[in-house]
């Protein structure tokens, strides 16, 4: 969409604010309304925006700049443009999905969007490579404790794939799906999901910057369609004890020069090519680190910890779903690579950029893939993980940022501004939990 094309839009759909939006380091989307003006001078006071971008104070956003150089720029990609279905549709509301650039107009290096585009960037001009990636986002649909209305609780008590009227969420999914397809998705399936009140929606892979701005347009979407049924949405990845968590797995494959290059028709496992292991083996190389940024919360680890399904095993598979990364079935164009860690709370520009920096530094670096471990490791005991070399990710955000520490290669790919930035952040959260004192302490030494 060109600016003259963005122009025709806003007055076919009788656009009266555009939301320019952004993301924090931590994923978080932010945005400034801007009121659509009438008449001709409106029109070119809007051309000179969309030309140039909207001024905005970047010191008022967490890890971005200090007061002394707060004027900022937001350019929109307006390829990203797209009404917001669940505003009104007189004088409705549009979103435009920005870059944030600096006072000297150049690429803002704390900016998660620019940082995942000059990534991928250099995929493309050293290899003439492309990079796509399917995500899977879990997320839980609460309302609130009729016992206790400060208290929310599952919506439903529905197990997976159930349908009504275990799953009390049909008419809602409806929803989510029509509105998703508004705004341009491509949706494949949607189902209950395994805890009471979990739910999945599944849309098509694409290039990765795309898809990360589809995560960020997902989540939002999804809490405004609950919000309007008396529900709440979450991502946290851990919200209740004793049942699983919300994962995002993500599926991905590098293609270049226009071919998938993860498919080999000779090669092992049924077809996969060295690069594809060299890939693996990169990932697996680096996964201790990784998750500092595809589970980025405290919380993160409360489901990062054995049994509930939960990926914590660093080994790989083809059909086994208890290695951190699988191999799924589908070969030719379809073969990619599952990581099954990252969890929906990590900012989806920054995961998507340190799992390929991981991957590629393996095919770089010609990395062996160990042999895929086909056998249910949930099951194993620490002796036998331990003959066959299966480690585990860290169990503590604490212990996954003191492992980033130590990776030149992720912290490469995040850039000096974000690394620094995002490590004090977690640090911070990581403190902050420390010396919170929790509901369970209470009822465990309160009388103790």
């Amino acid at each position: 969409m060109d600016v003259e094309q963005a122009i025709e839009y806003i007055k076919k759909y009788d656009v009266k604010f555009i939301r320019f939006q952004f993301v924090d380091i931590l994923g978080y989307p932010k945005n400034v309304a801007y009121p659509v003006k009438a008449g001709e001078k409106g029109i070119k006071e809007l051309i000179d925006i969309f030309e140039h971008g909207l001024w905005f104070d970047g010191s008022s956003i967490t890890g971005f700049v200090g007061i002394e150089e707060s004027d900022m720029l937001l350019k929109p990609d307006l390829s990203t443009l797209s009404v917001l279905p669940w505003r009104p549709e007189q004088k409705s509301v549009a979103r435009v999905i920005c870059d944030v650039y600096k006072s000297d107009t150049k690429p803002f290096e704390g900016d998660p969007r620019s940082r995942l585009k000059a990534i991928l960037n250099e995929l493309k001009e050293e290899m003439n490579g492309e990079f796509f990636v399917g995500p899977e986002p879990e997320f839980f649909l609460l309302k609130r404790d009729p016992h206790n209305p400060h208290k929310w609780v599952p919506a439903d008590s529905g197990n997976y794939f159930d349908v009504e009227p275990l799953d009390e969420a049909p008419d809602i999914r409806r929803d989510i799906v029509l509105a998703l397809e508004n705004l341009g998705f491509h949706v494949e399936a949607s189902h209950h999901e395994v805890a009471p009140g979990q739910h999945e929606v599944d849309f098509k892979f694409d290039n990765a910057l795309k898809t990360a701005d589809s995560v960020v347009t997902f989540k939002m979407t999804i809490k405004n369609i609950a919000k309007k049924h008396g529900l709440k949405a979450t991502f946290m990845p851990k919200p209740f004890f004793g049942i699983n968590g919300s994962g995002m797995h993500c599926h991905q494959s590098v293609w270049l020069n226009g071919e998938p290059s993860f498919y080999d028709p000779e090669g092992p496992y049924n077809g996969l090519s060295e690069m594809c292991l060299s890939y693996i083996a990169g990932l697996l190389h680096h996964a201790k680190a990784l998750v500092a940024i595809t589970n980025p919360t405290v919380n993160s680890y409360k489901r990062l910890v054995p049994g509930y399904e939960a990926p914590v095993n660093i080994a790989w598979a083809n059909q086994n779903r208890s290695a951190i990364i699988r191999v799924p079935a589908a070969r030719g164009k379809a073969t990619r690579v599952e990581f099954r860690a990252p969890d929906p709370a990590c900012n989806p520009y920054l995961a998507f950029a340190c799992m390929l920096a991981a991957g590629l530094d393996g095919v770089k670096k010609k990395m062996t893939a160990p042999e895929p471990i086909e056998k249910n490791i949930y099951k194993m005991s620490e002796e036998e993980k331990k003959q066959l070399g299966i480690e585990s990710v860290p169990g503590s955000l604490s212990a996954a940022l003191d492992e980033l520490e130590n990776d030149e290669v992720l912290q490469k790919a995040l850039g000096k501004h974000i690394y620094e930035n995002y490590m004090e952040i977690k640090r911070a959260e990581c403190d902050a939990f420390r010396v919170a004192v929790t509901d369970w302490e209470l009822n465990q030494y309160l009388d103790y």
